[in-house]
């Protein structure tokens, strides 16, 4: 039997098929359960508490939203200026702290290995909710989740994810999930924006094939789902460089006109410019859905760690 409770959530690689499986029937479950009543009471008395230190709207509200609908309650900071990071709090102290009043925490933070941090000075479990250019774990599952509901499969999947891969920690999460089933990789940047070398080596040792280029619709052509990034202008410390690197590759209907077939496409928002808003109405853009997907799968998380799953 699969068992989460009391386990910390901080990587992509810690997860094993198994866990990812249950995972998955778990939010489903609880997807079908709120298509009957808007709200459960399997967390009644349990607190949430989601620091974010960089700002959100996805992951916090989403989590927030899981938290309500099991039945629990939520004490949130959603600012590092609001807190006493401010005044020179460190993230240890702060976990500390908040493992007073909270029973688990959900962190985002913009230095790697920050949640690593909280989770070894908290008591109660610890989600990373993105810790800088590192990982985004609950994303990389609900984008599993939503691959499975779009697609019907994750088997022997092909898959280009495109944009800022050396910054971007949901795709670095997400290929670690990926990788456990036997998922074609094709990884589409910049050539300054490429997926870490780390990352591709550990893949490839797996056994997993990965094809690097910086062509968008050689790997799209070839794919069954387009994972879309943005550039992310905040991990640049040259701005000339952003400059040089953003709307590098877009989407929009053309480009969708020239693929002469139903691709799959997801991002992980907010976007920018990388794909246009002229593609919301294609039935392949389930981005949307994908958002929703996040609420399930957070619900089934709360409620595994918890130990009421």
């Amino acid at each position: 039997m699969v068992s989460l409770k009391g386990k910390d959530i901080l990587h992509g690689n810690q997860f094993s098929r198994k866990e990812i499986d249950a995972v998955i029937k778990v939010a489903s479950d609880f997807e079908k359960e709120l298509k009957k009543k808007d709200s459960l009471t399997l967390l009644k008395g349990k607190i949430l508490a989601t620091l974010f230190f960089e700002p959100s709207t996805r992951t916090r509200l989403s989590f927030e939203t899981a938290m309500q609908r099991l039945g629990g309650g939520v004490i949130s900071m959603a600012s590092a200026e609001s807190s006493s990071a401010a005044k020179g709090e460190t993230v240890a102290d702060t976990a500390r702290t908040v493992d007073q009043y909270a029973d688990v925490i959900v962190i985002r933070h913009p230095r790697i290995g920050s949640a690593k941090e909280a989770a070894d000075a908290a008591q109660a479990p610890v989600i990373n909710a993105g810790d800088g250019a590192g990982q985004h774990p609950t994303q990389a599952l609900l984008d599993i989740y939503t691959i499975q509901k779009e697609l019907g499969s994750l088997k022997s999947l092909k898959v280009s994810l495109v944009g800022d891969l050396k910054n971007g920690r949901t795709v670095h999460a997400l290929v670690e999930l990926l990788s456990l089933f036997g998922t074609r990789l094709y990884f589409v940047s910049p050539e300054s924006l490429r997926m870490p070398e780390e990352i591709t080596s550990q893949l490839k040792q797996k056994g997993i094939e990965v094809v690097e280029t910086g062509e968008m619709k050689e790997a799209a052509l070839a794919s069954d789902l387009i994972y879309m990034t943005r550039i992310q202008k905040e991990r640049f410390g040259d701005l000339s460089e952003y400059e040089r690197v953003k709307g590098s590759y877009i989407i929009g209907s053309e480009f969708l006109k020239k693929l002469k077939k139903k691709i799959t496409i997801l991002h992980p928002l907010p976007r920018v410019d990388e794909i246009s808003q002229e593609v919301d109405s294609y039935p392949g853009a389930a981005y949307f859905r994908q958002v929703r997907n996040g609420i399930f799968v957070r619900m089934a998380l709360l409620a595994m760690i918890l130990g009421k799953r």
